[in-house]
């Protein structure tokens, strides 16, 4: 074999490696967000769990507090208008995702239900012309969803890929469950009175199931 033949051997089997490692970025089913044309997971991408531990009290919860909305009043706009109430008062993850509303208020408790893994306590909170606002918070031990993710409007862009994006919401989920449910009697709220924020995702028109950032009982 020429010297000529080797180098042009070695060229091809050179491209040949980049094409494969390349293709192995873009595997089926698993999004790669890059961005000015590098993958994000060249960048500084933090994991999910760091993430939520670093902006769990600095960020996440502050967020909701400051900007969660009377939950009557976002009712009262996702039953006259869900796009319009979506678009003026929630976020969106995505094109086509349902939208997410942070909310607060305060009510009895007149229900809680630890036979459904969600652990459901039932709120009626009093609204102007009516019969009281129903709304369901989770208390677990399941909590489920992306609704503080995507309320608070953490990015997809901030992580590699669509499963870490997913695993944000669950580490927020866990602190919910650790930091938050943790911190009141589950069973000895029947008859009182909670003030909760907290996001909901709208999935079931008329249906509020908040995972709340903050509880108290009155």
């Amino acid at each position: 074999m020429t010297v000529i033949t080797r180098r042009l051997l070695a060229a091809a089997t050179t491209l040949a490696l980049a094409s494969a490692v390349t293709a192995c970025s873009r595997v089926p089913g698993v999004y790669v967000y890059e961005k000015d044309g590098l993958a994000a997971a060249e960048s500084k991408a933090t994991d999910p769990a760091t993430y939520v531990n670093d902006n769990w009290a600095q960020k996440i919860v502050p967020t909701v507090h400051d900007n969660a909305k009377d939950v009557t009043e976002v009712a009262a706009a996702i039953r006259a208008d869900p796009a319009k109430a979506g678009q003026e008062l929630g976020k969106q993850a995505g094109t086509g995702s349902p939208y997410a509303f942070m909310v607060k208020g305060a009510g009895t408790v007149t229900e809680v239900d630890t036979s459904v893994p969600t652990g459901p306590v039932t709120v009626e909170v009093p609204q102007a012309g009516g019969s009281p606002l129903k709304v369901t918070i989770a208390t677990g031990p399941v909590i489920a969803g992306t609704a503080i993710r995507d309320a608070v409007g953490i990015a997809f862009g901030d992580f590699v890929n669509q499963i870490d994006y997913a695993e944000v919401a669950n580490q927020i989920n866990d602190k919910v469950k650790t930091e938050v449910v943790a911190q009141v009697d589950r069973d000895a709220l029947k008859g009182k009175k909670l003030e909760f924020h907290g996001a909901f995702s709208s999935l079931a028109p008329g249906t509020i199931f908040l995972v709340p950032t903050e509880l108290a009982v009155q």
